[in-house]
């Protein structure tokens, strides 16, 4: 017998049990320091290199806190070990549900990966390692090696549009699933948070786990709002049953 398939679709709000900071709950990053938006956005960080200094900064004191997946990341992977059909589409850059277990080919990742870097104007990729060590070394915005271009994190900043491709696999993701799980995410960055649409529109029951309502709420077949590393091994282990 075919087992349904699960998609979820990851925010911040997964990851803070692993000690990453969200940015819109209620002690979001953005909340408590606004400025910091603009480490992340495309246009500030091109024309400013105060702003690349701060954001390289701000990568080197990522690296140290040397996240590990909690709970909630050993449940989706333990979920794919049981045999479940599951494809993770994650908002999150820290490439935790890998590291829990998650098949790479089964995570899809919207808003591309901080453990590289690609420069912005020959789009060479090289790891985020090689640029920190840089960084440690005593260069405060490390050009690309390659060609002298402004590097950035492989991540899609605020103002840069999602690879095409990734998104066109998401979508396809969303059509073909039964149950679709939103964890830990506002759904207010569009378009990852029009999966939701997409899903319940193609027939997925909708499951919503999340602290703070979410404009997608009224959609939702199941609204949890119990702390996700409690709420999701929970709930998966009655999908796996």
């Amino acid at each position: 017998m075919n087992r349904p398939l699960v998609a979820l679709l990851t925010g911040a709000g997964i990851s803070t049990d692993s000690g990453i900071p969200d940015y819109r709950g209620p002690a979001g990053l953005w909340r408590t320091d606004p400025e910091a938006e603009k480490l992340v956005t495309y246009a500030y960080y091109m024309d400013d290199p105060e702003i690349r200094r701060r954001s390289w900064l701000m990568r080197r004191a990522n690296r140290a806190l040397r996240p590990e997946p909690n709970a909630a990341h050993r449940a989706v992977a333990g979920l794919e070990r049981s045999g479940v059909p599951v494809r993770v589409i994650t908002q999150n850059v820290d490439g935790l549900h890998q590291l829990a277990g998650m098949p790479e080919r089964k995570v899809l990742e919207l808003h591309g990966s901080a453990h590289g870097v690609v420069c912005t104007r020959c789009h060479a990729r090289s790891p985020m390692e090689d640029a920190l060590a840089r960084v440690d070394a005593g260069e405060d915005d490390p050009p690309c090696p390659e060609c002298g271009g402004i590097l950035k994190s492989a991540t899609v900043m605020f103002g840069e549009a999602l690879d095409p491709v990734v998104l066109g696999e998401a979508v396809a993701i969303a059509k073909a699933c039964q149950e679709f799980i939103a964890v830990g995410s506002s759904l207010q960055v569009h378009p990852a948070a029009g999966l939701v649409g997409v899903a319940v529109d193609h027939g997925a029951r909708l499951t919503i786990v999340n602290a703070e309502p979410t404009p997608y709420d009224d959609l939702a077949d199941e609204v949890v709002r119990e702390p996700i590393g409690t709420a999701l091994p929970k709930l998966l282990a009655r999908l796996s049953a």
